[in-house]
């Protein structure tokens, strides 16, 4: 067997604790965050994916792994298949009245998600927070975050590679008097701040916690704000991102603006 990943330690932990809403929404979060492959009935043709479907107990569902190895173990041999996110997969099921059986027979994380539960994660992550502009007069060091939010904002960092090279979370008083806490990007790459707000947005959504309790702001790095964030703030460091030039055309879903077509 495999060595143990992400998901099936989120999914064990779910196990665990089966009436825990936290440990559920802590699993789909890793879901959606992971890298899946999805087992195809031929390779794609461009844009054009046809899943495998199977009728199984419950429904439909077609069949994704968190490793190649894990993939080419189900089936016992070479497959046709495409690396899709699990968001992506999600929202190209909504609706559709299809399931995921994930890792079936060859993980700990093997498990049948039926198709109102994907529907549900995509009508999820579709959700998007709110823009607002307000004058931070004070910050201060955070107080009152409970550990499980900052392990979940932690880990949701993680996938932010590349869009930035840090952040700190803060307490911050408004013009106007209002208290609360803010998670300050600095020197957020261009055009990223879209996607940072809302893997912080996720982080709060998916720790069962109300979205907004935690404001999320952007600074370059030679704004004086910057040095104030750095003297109180908790701070979060992001991944770098090693890009290298693609040789060939690019894979099914890796372009985020061209999400592949089900056929």
């Amino acid at each position: 067997m495999t060595n143990e990943t992400p998901l099936d330690h989120a999914h064990m932990a779910m196990e665990a604790a089966p009436g825990d809403d936290a440990m559920r929404l802590r699993f789909f979060e890793r879901l959606a965050d992971c890298e899946l492959f999805m087992l195809l009935v031929a390779e794609p043709e461009g844009d054009n994916i046809t899943p495998q479907v199977f009728e199984l107990e419950g429904g439909s569902f077609i069949l994704v792994f968190d490793r190649e190895e894990r993939l080419a173990e189900f089936v016992g041999d070479t497959a046709p298949y495409a690396a899709l996110s699990g968001r992506v997969i999600a929202n190209m099921l909504e609706d559709q009245g299809i399931g995921l059986g994930v890792n079936l027979g060859v993980a700990p994380s093997s498990i049948l998600i039926p198709a109102e539960a994907v529907s549900w994660l995509a009508v999820t992550l579709s959700q998007r927070p709110t823009e607002v502009e307000a004058s931070p007069v004070e910050i201060t060091a955070p107080a009152g975050i409970p550990d499980f939010l900052l392990t979940a904002l932690d880990t949701k960092m993680a996938t932010a590679a590349g869009l930035a090279p840090l952040a700190y979370l803060v307490g911050v008083t408004y013009e106007g008097g209002q208290h609360g806490h803010m998670l300050a990007f600095v020197g957020a790459v261009p055009g990223a701040e879209n996607a940072l707000a809302q893997a912080a947005n996720e982080a709060l959504t998916f720790s069962g916690i109300e979205a907004g309790a935690i404001d999320v702001a952007f600074f370059s790095a030679t704004d004086p704000m910057a040095a104030r964030l750095a003297r109180v703030g908790l701070r979060f460091d992001l991944p770098d991102l090693h890009q290298t030039t693609p040789s060939g055309p690019s894979a099914p879903g890796m372009d985020p603006n061209k999400p592949p077509k089900l056929r």
